[in-house]
Order: structure tokens, then C-alpha cells, then sequence
């Protein structure tokens, strides 16, 4: 075979393996379409939803007695005065205010009842979980506008052996009545500063970091 053919196909043979090796450290799957560094403008989020170990304010107008500072049990109820075991969890405030004022005006004439949220940690279905190779996997509470980079701001980014191209994000699809499984570029993102990594974050997220292979 002439060396000239040789070459050419050590050539082939070497550019072949870069693709690959290049491709090797990035995810497969679908992709979310990227989130801006800053955002242009802020937006509200969905309704917030009472979750466990929220810690509460309930105010009574012109009846301060009745009011008070509780935290949300672990079985998802609270006390105030005159209302024992009262559901909380899976409500808004709107809802468990209503719930309050419906319950009052047993013993009151026509009460005003607000609630607010003070310390919140929310349901499961609002929190955005990070599990596998970071530096503190955590659960976090969503909060409006949240991206891909605050949450690994908040775990502390990745842990040293985290093949963090191959990370996955799973979302609970409401329409569909199902889980998707999406690609993130962790490393990406981290570690070159690429802004197309970033993607916005829905309430319930759940975020899966493998460990590289070697």
C-alpha cells in the first residue's frame, strides 16, 4: 500500500477517535432549551403550596387572640387557638385562611384571617433535589426564576470524580401524567462557563450526577 494511503488513513483513524472522545463527555438524551446567565426580568412562580415544617404566621383582624406563630407538624396539620389538627399541607396560604376563617366563625361574627408564610421548606413536588457526585446533595426549595447554576451554586458545584456532562434531569410532566428525562452539561456549565448549559428549573426537579467511570 503506497505511504501516502497509509497516512490518509492514520489521519482518518486519529480524527475519528477526537469525535468520539469529544462526544464521550457529553450527555445523550433530549435537551432543555438554555436559561440566560441574568435574567431580563422576573416573573412570578407558581402559587406556593404549605409543606411540612413551614413556620406560619396566622392573624386574626381585631381578634389578635386567636392569632399565632406555629410551624407546620411532620403530619402535615396545625393548632391555634379554638382549631386543633388542622390540615396545612398541600394548601396555599389563600386556601388554609379560608379553611381558618370558615372554622372561627363558629365562635366569631364575620373574621378576618390571613396567613404567611415566614420559613419555608415546601412539598416534595416543590423542592428541587440534587443526588449523586456533588460536594452536599440537598433538597432546595424552588424558588421563581431558579436555574440549573443556582442549584449547583447551593450544593457547592461538583464533587471531584463527578462526570458531570453525563448528569440527567428528571421532571414530572403534569400534561402527560409522566417523568421525562432530560441531558444537563454540568461540566459544561461549571467548568467552561457555557450559557447554553444553563436551563431553568420547575418545582420538583430532581437532578442525577454520576461519578465518572475513571
Amino acid at each position: 500500500m503506497p505511504i501516502t494511503r497509509v497516512n490518509q488513513l492514520l489521519a482518518s483513524t486519529a480524527i475519528l477517535s477526537l469525535a468520539l472522545s469529544g462526544c464521550a463527555g457529553r450527555s445523550a438524551g433530549p435537551q432543555l432549551p438554555p436559561a440566560s446567565f441574568v435574567a431580563m426580568q422576573e416573573g412570578p412562580g407558581e402559587e406556593y403550596v404549605i409543606g411540612p415544617l413551614d413556620e406560619l404566621t396566622i392573624f386574626v383582624w381585631r381578634n389578635p387572640e386567636l392569632g399565632a406563630k406555629v410551624q407546620v407538624r411532620p403530619d402535615g396539620r396545625i393548632t391555634t387557638p379554638l382549631i386543633t389538627d388542622m390540615p396545612a399541607v398541600g394548601k396555599t396560604p389563600k386556601m388554609l385562611a379560608d379553611d381558618i376563617t370558615l372554622q372561627l366563625s363558629q365562635y366569631i361574627q364575620d373574621p378576618l384571617t390571613s396567613v404567611i408564610v415566614n420559613k419555608f421548606a415546601g412539598t416534595f413536588s416543590q423542592q428541587v433535589r440534587i443526588v449523586g457526585a456533588t460536594e452536599k446533595p440537598a433538597s432546595l426549595p424552588y424558588r421563581a426564576n431558579m436555574t440549573l447554576l443556582d442549584a449547583m451554586i447551593a450544593v457547592g458545584g461538583l464533587s471531584e470524580y463527578a462526570s458531570g456532562n453525563r448528569a440527567k434531569l428528571i421532571r414530572f410532566d403534569k400534561t402527560a401524567g409522566s417523568q421525562k428525562e432530560f441531558a444537563v452539561r454540568l461540566g459544561d456549565l461549571l467548568k467552561k462557563g457555557d450559557s447554553s448549559a444553563n436551563v431553568m428549573l420547575m418545582p420538583g426537579d430532581v437532578i442525577i450526577i454520576p461519578e465518572s467511570a475513571f
